[in-house]
């Protein structure tokens, strides 16, 4: 199949004009491989697509992950469930799925330090915008000093619309420091602010007796609606 000079150009116009620079970048390629008989013309048509699709999946999931501050890169492959095997390998798993964000649920990864609780987390974030899901990852102490700010400075009902539009929040380290009695307000406004909107994903070296006794005592974050899974040294 021959194509003529003026068409490749139209075609090349075309692209440029739609900005699609994959697609224009592949279409050589791809047309040497129409003339020699590997492909034909609506194959051509999809493989240009897919090259261009691709590339703006990247770009998407990268500047998600940059707004979700989740550069460091952490993922469900790379985790050595082996090195802790008291870990429910298939909880996490089901995890994946990514339900739990669907149902606006609580889930706390709960064990020491060093037992794989953030890698978890940025893992299951990372897949959450793989999947399209707007996801923040931020630090218990930073989302407390963020908070206590905004209070103070009178932007704190603004500073909670921002922290309930993504869909999963990822909160690291949660009582490795004591919440004093403001910090721990300002906190369960916005507990209240997501509740049956937004998924919350905790990690914490606090046992479940602790959380219970200092966070799921409030009504408004029933036991109901959270799951824990737990990170124990080997």
């Amino acid at each position: 199949m021959t194509m003529h000079a003026s068409t490749i150009d139209s075609i090349r116009k075309s692209l440029v004009g739609l900005r699609m620079p994959r697609a224009l970048e592949a279409l050589d390629a791809t047309l040497r491989r129409i003339e020699q008989g590997e492909i034909d013309g609506i194959q051509a048509f999809d493989e240009l697509l897919v090259e261009e699709l691709t590339l703006r999946e990247s770009r998407r999931i990268k500047a998600a992950l940059m707004m979700a501050r989740l550069t460091t890169i952490k993922t469900l492959a790379g985790f050595d469930f082996a090195f802790q095997p008291s870990l429910d390998r298939n909880r996490i798993m089901a995890l994946a799925e990514l339900k739990f964000i669907e149902r606006a649920e609580v889930v706390h990864l709960l064990g020491p330090p060093g037992t794989g609780k953030t890698h978890l987390a940025v893992a299951l974030g990372r897949e959450a915008i793989r999947q399209n899901y707007n996801v923040q990852f931020i630090t218990a102490v930073t989302l407390v000093a963020m908070l206590a700010k905004a209070h103070a400075d009178g932007s704190l009902d603004k500073q909670l619309t921002t922290l309930s539009r993504p869909k999963l929040l990822i909160i690291d380290e949660l009582g490795y420091l004591p919440f004093e009695a403001n910090a721990a307000h300002l906190f369960f406004q916005l507990v209240s602010r997501r509740y049956e909107k937004g998924s919350i994903l905790i990690t914490s070296n606090r046992s479940v007796g602790e959380m219970g006794g200092a966070f799921l005592a409030i009504p408004l974050w029933p036991r109901r609606s959270w799951t824990a899974c737990y990170t124990t040294p080997r």
